[in-house]
């Protein structure tokens, strides 16, 4: 549980809100060259999120002007410079284009940009690395966020999605968009989405495996927790990637936590539906129709087991992770790291790796009604 703001917070918080707003109408539209005004906006932006800003050193780690050398396939060399560099962390290239914003124009001319700082990453000295983030900056309308985190020399891709890579000027009101930035800044691998996944892997295994040993303690058998846990697994799958409805399998099993009989009802009810397709009593909604076994055999008494409180507060605590980013390649071998040797060959952990594998590429385990 979050801890609920304190006045202090609350006030520097406030105080940061305002520094924004002064900071977006002071940049909003502003028409001088970009020579003029990159220096000064990137050192204003530094100062609002509180960081500090470029300055030359010998080790030119972060910096104004940072001079690279392009290399040719003839040999030859040509002289360039980054508009804002930071080592390990981004590539800055600033911009104050003519073209009004939500034209074609103004989106080309973004794109080049990118494929100028794109460049400049390339033209670093091989012992600096390429750095995680590329910045296009528009100066006064937008900054343009693109990531490349494996750091090989693969191209940058729009960060965190072409939907939402693009901050208005605008957005700097909105504090997660200034910590956003300031990550860029101090700590950028903190926003490798693949740093998540295995953070997130991790602990939905080690919750998982205890739940089954918990089970196995009811006097549940080791084949019958499995067949549960991972028709439990793949719901929680489905509602985060759309195949169920969003929340629904979450839901249930909250509406229902203090009456475990009619809770270990509606499962039945759910996965059974999902087996046929069609109207799902337990959702009051229409489901998809699933394809293989998994949902087979739903009039068996092992089918949907029995749980008390604490069993169903372990459902609700894995349902309440994001299974998006759950790594399947790596989930049955921390699962099974995380089982006593006698759990593992009954549970059967490998094969729920590759029934969240199969989840997440779902195009062969449903078919619409």
């Amino acid at each position: 549980m979050q801890n609920a703001p304190t006045p202090a917070s609350q006030a520097q918080e406030a105080t940061q809100n305002a520094a924004a707003q002064t900071f977006v109408e002071r940049w909003q539209g502003v028409a001088a060259s970009e020579l003029s005004t990159a220096q000064s906006f990137v050192r204003e932006l530094c100062d609002l999120l509180g960081l500090a800003s470029p300055h030359p050193t010998p080790e030119q780690d972060y910096m104004f002007e940072r001079p690279v050398t392009f290399s040719h396939g003839d040999g030859s060399t040509t002289p360039g410079r980054i508009d804002c560099y930071r080592r390990g962390h981004f590539v800055l290239e600033a911009k104050k284009l003519r073209a009004a914003g939500h034209t074609r124009g103004f989106d080309d001319a973004l794109l080049r940009a990118r494929a100028q700082a794109e460049g400049y990453a390339r033209a670093l000295p091989a012992a600096e690395g390429r750095p995680p983030f590329l910045l296009v900056v528009d100066v006064g309308n937008v900054i343009e966020l693109y990531s490349e985190f494996s750091r090989s020399g693969a191209t940058y891709t729009p960060f965190p999605d072409p939907r939402s890579h693009r901050l208005l000027l605008a957005d700097l009101r909105k504090s997660d968009v200034r910590g956003i930035l300031r990550r860029i800044w101090q700590d950028p691998g903190s926003l490798d989405p693949s740093r998540a996944s295995a953070r997130v892997t991790r602990q939905v295994a080690g919750q998982l495996a205890g739940l089954a040993r918990s089970l196995e303690r009811s006097s549940h058998k080791p084949d019958h927790v499995a067949a549960f846990l991972t028709r439990s697994l793949f719901s929680m799958f489905a509602e985060d990637v759309g195949l169920l409805p969003k929340g629904a399998f979450l839901q249930l099993l909250q509406t229902h936590r203090a009456q475990p009989g009619t809770l270990q009802h509606m499962l039945r009810v759910l996965w059974a539906d999902m087996d046929s397709g069609g109207f799902c009593a337990a959702l009051a909604t229409q489901v998809l129709r699933f394809n293989g076994k998994l949902f087979k055999n739903s009039s068996h008494g092992a089918y949907s087991l029995l749980l008390n409180t604490e069993q169903i507060d372990g459902l609700i605590l894995a349902a309440n992770s994001n299974w998006r980013e759950v790594e399947p390649a790596i989930f049955g071998t921390l699962l099974e790291r995380a089982l006593d040797p006698a759990e593992r060959h009954a549970l059967g952990a490998m094969r729920w790796a590759r029934i969240t594998r199969r989840a997440r590429t779902s195009s062969g385990w449903c078919c619409p009604r």
